[in-house]
């Protein structure tokens, strides 16, 4: 069974404090939920999660090894969806696809992915003509693949999936969620809101409201 956990973690950015002093752990078929306000630091934690950002202060640790000791074994057991799509406009829908497939070493075969949130009638699309909406749903078609792949990755981390969803394409990311977590897979996924799947939780404070709360403390 594996674990990532953090402990004690700073982080900050342009010299400012921005995350404090957080600790959680996260374990095999279980999906830990950053809950907070615009400028908590929901993102930059997932950032440091995935190794792009070193921490101020404490460990960031996968099974108790330091994951900046291992880069390039933690790079390979993670998927990471940012709040960014991280679509390239000038590919349609289908090569973005394939260009992802390459990637992470999978199969050509698209297919499935593309089922999977309903993309098959955009797949000759340039991506710069999706909508909002779409272009999450092209994003998060990443997971598809990944599930699909031989080696898929233990460890997803989700900066806010659900944005601009429609029920439907809701559903279907939490269908690929519940499977990836059934298959032991972990997640840290940062959101405004109930997924609808029970899971930890870690709430951040912005910095104003951290600066308040040591204020009244002294």
């Amino acid at each position: 069974m594996a674990e990532l956990s953090f402990d004690n973690l700073a982080l900050e950015r342009a010299e400012r404090r921005i995350v404090d002093g957080v600790s959680a752990r996260v374990a095999s078929g279980a999906a830990l939920l950053l809950l907070g306000p615009n400028g908590s630091g929901k993102s930059s934690l997932l950032r440091a999660l995935a190794g792009l950002m070193p921490p101020a202060g404490g460990t960031i640790a996968w099974d108790g090894a330091d994951i900046f000791g291992q880069a390039e074994a933690h790079r390979a057991r993670l998927c990471f969806v940012g709040h960014q799509d991280a679509v390239k406009p000038g590919l349609s829908v289908a090569e973005n696809l394939r260009f992802w497939a390459g990637l992470a070493g999978g199969s050509p075969s698209i297919d499935a992915a593309l089922a999977a949130f309903a993309l098959a009638p955009l797949a000759d699309r340039p991506a710069r003509f999706l909508s909002a909406g779409q272009k999450r749903r092209l994003a998060l078609s990443r997971l598809a693949l990944n599930s699909l792949s031989p080696r898929p990755a233990e460890l997803w981390l989700l900066d806010e999936p659900t944005t601009a969803l429609d029920s439907a394409s809701r559903q279907a990311f939490l269908d690929l969620l519940r499977g990836h977590l059934q298959r032991g897979g972990l997640a840290v996924i940062a959101t405004h809101e109930e997924i609808g799947l029970p899971a930890k939780t870690l709430v951040l404070e912005s910095p104003r409201r951290r600066r308040e709360a040591a204020g009244a403390a002294a």
